[in-house]
């Protein structure tokens, strides 16, 4: 119930009257609305992406959509490339990480605690500076 007064807060649908000591009932414009929110959110669109998509058609909407379909596509790619690419590092540690016996010399946490290694497993170094200093890993 929380989801559906934030997304009457946010504007995404309207807030149907409530009768004398019932619950509110909900037309199916609105149920089919909150499903199309669902769903577009299943699609990784964010609330205020969501809220463009709801617009009325036009030509000028319609080539909004367009954009805002196709620079989620792009993200996701760009997405999937950097879990590609964590997933190929793991596999690669995990192969180097059966070879050694002793944990001491696991490549793994060698790994993980070189702060060359963060951009190969696509996380951003700037924030961790101050983690960095405060474990000695700078």
């Amino acid at each position: 119930m929380e989801t559906i007064r934030y997304y009457q807060r946010r504007g995404l649908i309207v807030e149907p009257a409530k009768p004398l000591g019932t619950y509110r009932r909900y037309p199916p414009e609105v149920v089919a609305r909150i499903r199309f929110i669902k769903r577009a959110q299943a699609l990784g669109f964010s609330l205020g992406e969501i809220a463009v998509l709801l617009q009325s058609p036009s030509t000028e909407g319609c080539a909004q959509v367009h954009e805002l379909v196709q620079a989620k596509i792009r993200t996701q790619r760009s997405q999937i490339d950097g879990l590609t690419r964590r997933v190929h590092t793991l596999e690669r540690l995990l192969s180097q990480c059966r070879e050694v016996r002793e944990c001491a010399g696991c490549p793994l946490r060698g790994h993980l605690s070189c702060v060359e290694h963060w951009q190969d497993l696509g996380i951003r170094a700037e924030g961790f500076g101050t983690i960095a200093a405060a474990t000695g890993l700078e």
